[in-house]
């Protein structure tokens, strides 16, 4: 059963965005799809707005969705978050700091990349692992940040989605960062204005070309 959480800014409710403008929701991975819903939000004044969330939008992945707020520097604690999260842990995070996480040698890392989504803005997205120890087998997962705007304007929240691929057990998991990337908002506004043609089905564009002279009668003898 899923867990659902609400817009939480007043009687004004986001603009909702529909998964299936973008797929069925079978193909796309929940990364991907917090991604299209977040990227679809952009608007001229850059990064969307926690008020426009809607959870109707995100139906079929809050299991997976949190939201986080920006409490220092490179910390951040949980305002709402998924079923699953909860599980990885163990226990009910809302309240946590994302630090809580990661395995202290990663820590630093997390703090590192957290406060450059919020600062430049950008999208942060991270593969992460829990090594197999004491009987348990080895968890990986994946986990995408997005920036939002709180009520005041300010880039201090964020979206995002945490997804694990494995057995999570009966002990909280913690992780260490296998990978990351970090990608300015400026990127991802220039892409989504501009996408890439696949190759496959690219073709040369031919110039147009008008008329080479002028126009002629034609006409028949025969009548």
């Amino acid at each position: 059963m899923k867990t659902f959480f609400g817009n939480g800014s007043g009687p004004k409710l986001g603009k909702i965005i529909a998964m299936d403008r973008f797929d069925s929701g079978r193909s796309l991975s929940p990364i991907r799809q917090a991604e299209s819903y977040w990227t679809a939000l952009l608007g001229d004044d850059g990064v969307p707005r926690r008020s426009q969330i809607d959870p109707r939008g995100l139906e079929n992945i809050l299991e997976y969705t949190f939201i986080l707020e920006r409490i220092a520097p490179g910390l951040a604690r949980f305002r709402l978050a998924g079923s699953h999260l909860s599980k990885i842990a163990g226990m009910e995070v809302r309240g946590m700091p994302l630090t809580a996480f990661f395995d202290p040698s990663s820590r630093d890392r997390i703090t590192e990349e957290l406060e450059k989504v919020f600062s430049e803005p950008a999208i942060g997205e991270f593969t992460l692992v829990s090594k197999g120890k004491l009987g348990r087998v080895r968890l990986e997962a994946r986990m995408i940040l997005l920036p939002l705007r709180s009520d005041l304007g300010d880039v201090s929240r964020i979206l995002g989605v945490l997804v694990s691929d494995g057995v999570i057990g009966t002990t909280p998991r913690r992780f260490t960062i296998d990978s990351s990337q970090v990608r300015p908002l400026v990127a991802v506004q220039r892409q989504a204005e501009h996408p890439r043609l696949e190759s496959g089905f690219a073709e040369d564009q031919a110039e147009f070309k008008g008329p080479s002279g002028h126009l002629k009668l034609v006409y028949s003898r025969d009548d």
